[in-house]
């Protein structure tokens, strides 16, 4: 793998074959990259002996172990190719000194796009009328969904994908409530109590980061606050949801439907071909087995726009980090 080693090469981690030509292209020779596709974790940190940096992306584990590990290994910098970092210890990154830089916004389209989309086809039924009318079955019995149109859309986190995902609701005529420990009284947003939006809406979608405080911010309780039927969407971190709660919520009925682009445990799942292995996790099986649930794999950044932005942003961080004069690709 390794072909030199060097204070400016980079080591970049869980690797997929789609990112690796943007960054060669954008790259320019300014930097030495290396590739793995092994995640970084306490196994496979001794890979980053010799390198300035590593690249890591949402499903690689940097905790305090690792980061010290690091530090020992002379890397001063972690780089995420995400905006999300609940995957790093921080508190460690900084008693230790190595340098933290992320891509704190890319395309909120992206993301809030495919939140929607997700919606639309677990609400009227796409996904099965397409494997129907491939074996030319075009009954439409059990197809049925809703209007969008007039029903309340529960928005947790008004950041940028989240409004840019409350201006698609309000597109389709619907009322949102909106929720963030931070309101924003200028945004023009109706803001409300997390039990009131909970009871009114229709649709709650999760737009916030993972801390300790939003860890679980669905669970049991919220379930059973939540409007009979209502559809529960999330595209920001797994550990937002009690997995074990939804499914309950799910087998009594009292959740319509979930739309679900991220799970709390996909760690080793998600971006991997387990069709001919299967998988071992028992509760994602039964979860993805549910006839109202829709689950992808942490694909909803994945457009040509949030890729290079993505890319773009990583190659700034890098520049700024070693002092590169290289002009922006």
């Amino acid at each position: 793998m390794r072909r030199l080693s060097g204070m400016d090469s980079i080591l970049f981690y869980d690797i997929k074959e789609y990112e690796r030509p943007l960054f060669e292209a954008y790259n320019g020779g300014a930097f030495l990259f290396d590739y793995t596709e092994s995640k970084l974790d306490e196994k496979t940190v001794a890979l980053a002996k010799g390198y300035g940096a590593v690249c890591i992306f949402v499903n690689d584990a940097a905790g305090g172990a690792v980061i010290r590990k690091l530090k020992e290994y002379g890397v001063g910098l972690v780089a995420l190719r995400c905006s999300g970092f609940n995957n790093v210890d921080m508190a460690a990154a900084e008693q230790c000194g190595v340098r933290v830089m992320r891509v704190p916004a890319y395309s909120p389209y992206s993301v809030a796009e495919h939140a929607m989309a997700m919606l639309l086809t677990l609400n009227r039924k796409i996904h099965k009328a397409y494997i129907r009318t491939r074996d030319f079955n075009f009954s439409l019995n059990h197809l049925i969904g809703f209007d969008l149109h007039g029903k309340t859309a529960g928005v947790v986190g008004t950041g940028r994908i989240g409004r840019t995902f409350i201006g698609i609701c309000q597109g389709f005529g619907m009322r949102v409530l909106c929720h963030d420990v931070r309101p924003d009284p200028a945004a023009g947003l109706e803001y409300a109590p997390m039990e009131q939006l909970l009871a009114e809406s229709d649709v709650i979608s999760l737009h916030c980061p993972l801390t300790e405080d939003t860890r679980y911010i669905i669970g049991k309780k919220a379930f059973s606050r939540m409007k009979e039927g209502c559809i529960l969407i999330n595209t920001s971190r797994g550990g937002l949801i009690d997995s074990e709660a939804l499914l309950d919520a799910l087998l009594s009925g009292k959740l319509g439907g979930a739309c679900l682009d991220v799970y709390e445990e996909e760690a080793g799942l998600f971006y991997e071909d387990k069709s001919v292995t299967g998988v071992q996790d028992e509760l994602l099986s039964l979860i993805v087995s549910r006839p109202n649930v829709i689950v992808t794999s942490h694909q909803a950044y994945l457009t040509k726009e949030a890729l290079d932005e993505i890319t773009r942003t990583t190659l700034a961080n890098f520049r700024a980090f070693f002092g590169k004069n290289a002009e922006k690709a």
